[in-house]
């Protein structure tokens, strides 16, 4: 019965590739083969020094950094993570960090990591948006890696404003001070791997790093969905 309904649901309301809008096949979930096939992928995790560790170069003490993908404005990856992000279409996020986290199953920069930590909102932008993206994303990568992912390992105290058309150090000035580690003790000695959706200038991320990193013994390794070409 309930597998009749979905049948019936499916043909009401066929599914399609978030990237671009065709039907999906049996089998294929939220993105077709071809778009799949077609992301543009990096592969930084095969190498320690890549374009997205480069941003870090002198501002924080990175062990290295991965991103699935390139971000270009007006391509598939944009249309595909404003699904997710601003549709709230969170089982793609999931999808989308299982992705991720299928990137580093077998690199060996990323064999040691103890503790997935996602770039935390504010409750109240939380709140309004139903999910945390970075949250969702850990929580796909953590199903693959099989690395714990505790919440509320940092929080965010202070609401800031969006960071969408702000400079550097308009950036960096808006989050420097605005996190937090409730239990320093259980992010102790720790090699953590930090995770957001796209990075762009890097501000909260190094905001977040330089805060785990405060915590005696931590090293520290960042993931992202995309990083902007």
């Amino acid at each position: 019965m309930l597998q009749q309904l979905n049948d019936f649901v499916s043909l009401v309301y066929p599914e399609t590739c978030c990237a671009c809008k065709s039907l999906l096949a049996d089998g294929e979930r939220h993105l077709c083969i071809y778009c799949i096939h077609g992301l543009p992928k990096t592969d930084f995790f095969r190498y320690k020094e890549n374009q997205l560790s480069r941003i870090f170069w002198g501002r924080m003490r990175l062990e290295t950094g991965t991103s699935l993908l390139y971000f270009q404005k007006g391509g598939k990856v944009q249309r595909v993570i404003h699904q997710f992000k601003y549709k709230g279409n969170t089982d793609l996020g999931f999808y989308l960090g299982t992705m991720l986290g299928l990137s580093l199953q077998h690199a060996e920069l990323y064999a040691d990591l103890d503790l997935i930590v996602p770039v935390p909102l504010h409750p109240a932008r939380e709140s309004k948006r139903g999910f945390n993206q970075s949250r969702v994303i850990s929580d796909g990568i953590s199903h693959v890696l099989s690395i714990p992912c505790p919440g509320n390992l940092l929080v965010r105290r202070e609401y800031t404003s969006t960071q969408t058309k702000k400079s550097r150090f308009r950036r960096w000035e808006n989050v420097s001070a605005v996190f937090d580690i409730p239990d320093a003790g259980v992010i102790e000695g720790k090699n953590i791997l930090l995770v957001d959706d796209v990075v762009t200038t890097g501000s909260t991320l190094e905001a977040c790093g330089q805060r785990l990193l405060e915590i005696p013994g931590t090293k520290l390794w960042i993931a992202t969905l995309a990083i902007t070409a």
